[in-house]
Formats: C-alpha cells, structure tokens, sequence
C-alpha cells in the first residue's frame, strides 16, 4: 500500500510539472520567524491579501522587536487586510511574548538542529500554530522535504485518490509518510495551483485537468464554459 501510495504521489508530480514546470524558489530561504509569521497572517484569506498584511506589518516596523512591543490592537490594524485581525494579531503577539520570556531572543534558528518531528512539535506548542503552519516552517525556511496540507492539497489528493481521509492533518501524516525524496516543494506548490486554478472547490474545471486519466474523482465537471484563470502568486516563496 505504502509503495502504490509513493508511486502515485510521483506519477501526480510528474505530470503536474509537465503542465505548470518546476516551481521557482527563492534563492535564500527565508528567516524562520518571518516564514511563520507570514504563515499565520495568510491562514483562511488569499496570498495576495496576507502578502499585503505582512508587508504592511514589515515596512512600518522592520524590526520584531518593535512589533512585541505594540498592543494587539494595533497589530490588529496593521494586518487588518489579511482578515481575522483580533485572532492572528493574538498569535503574533504571544508568539513574540513566548519567544522573549523563554529564550531571551526573538529568534527560532534554534529549531535548525531538530529532526522534522521534534521541529514541528516545538512549533505548534506556540498558541495558533497548528501542523500545517509549522509544516510550511518546514518546507520554505529550513528546505526540508515536507508537505504541508491546506485546503487544496487536502482537497485534490482526495479527489486523485492519493489518500481517503477527512481531515487535513490525516492527509499530512500520510503523504508525509509516503513521499518520494526531493519532490516535496514541486508537488506542494503545484498542487496548490491545480486546486485554486482547475480542481475548484464547486464545479472543477475536469476537461482540461492534466490528471483526468488517473483521477478517482466521482463527480467530474466537464463544463467547458468554466473558464480557466491563472493564480500562480504563492506568498511563502515571496517572503524575502
């Protein structure tokens, strides 16, 4: 099982290159703690939009340190764009609060040294980070060979039939038990674009998908009126 799993995840990577290349990386992975809070700022909006609040956050205050000093409500403002400003500037600033009461630094290059598992048990012990957050720490900053799960990577390997499962941290533990060496950011980062692009929510574009052959999906949708729009910004390979 373990095996036909791995050979589909390849198969998928494969012909999902094939449609949309090779995913472009920053050529400097980004700091820890800027990828984590990008991360928490883009949870339940688009890229754009959370690339807006961060830039918002980062251009008015350059530094961490300044930001733990602000309110939350003034946090709350600042990211506003982002959506969830109460929740999000809540997590940021206990996370800046976290990391100075126990380490006397706003840093998490301590996490280099840990293994993938140990790494994402000390990210979500802080409030409002969950696995898929810590997860993306993983894959974007420290180039680990992780695959984080939203929505759309829960969505389409569903619908492909990579896995059968019900929650977004079952999918991760599976994909994550089963994918091949090195493929992780190309399969992640495009899986996220066939979910936003093709592979739709409600009435997916299933005519021009580049995995209709080998998809379990029950319930195509071949409306050719359904038309097809470019999403290719990905905030996590923006943050610099």
């Amino acid at each position: 099982m373990a095996h036909q799993i791995s050979a589909k995840i390849k198969l998928v990577n494969e012909l999902l290159i094939q449609k949309y290349g090779i995913p472009s990386r920053a050529k400097k992975p980004p700091e820890i703690l800027d990828l984590l809070i990008a991360t928490i700022l883009s949870q339940n909006t688009n890229d754009k939009n959370s690339y807006k609040a961060f830039k918002n956050l980062k251009d008015k205050y350059p530094t961490w340190q300044t930001v733990a000093k602000l309110d939350a409500s003034t946090i709350e403002n600042i990211i506003r764009v982002a959506g969830l400003g109460k929740q999000k500037s809540k997590a940021i600033k206990s996370l800046l609060n976290t990391l100075i009461k126990e380490r006397n630094e706003l840093s998490l290059d301590y996490i280099k040294k840990f293994d993938n598992e140990k790494a994402l048990n000390e990210l979500t012990k802080f409030d409002g980070i969950g696995i898929k957050t810590a997860s993306c720490v993983l894959l974007f900053s420290l180039r680990k060979n992780v695959c984080p799960v939203d929505t759309h990577v829960h969505r389409t390997t569903n619908r492909i039939g990579i896995v059968k499962t019900t929650t977004p941290n079952k999918t991760f533990e599976i994909i994550n038990k089963n994918i091949p060496h090195g493929i992780a950011h190309q399969f992640h980062t495009n899986l996220i674009r066939l979910g936003r692009e093709i592979c739709k929510p409600a009435k997916p574009s299933c005519s021009i998908c580049p995995l209709l052959d080998i998809c379990n999906y029950k319930k195509k949708y071949f409306d050719k009126t359904n038309l097809y729009q470019e999403n290719k910004f990905l905030l996590l390979d923006s943050i610099k």
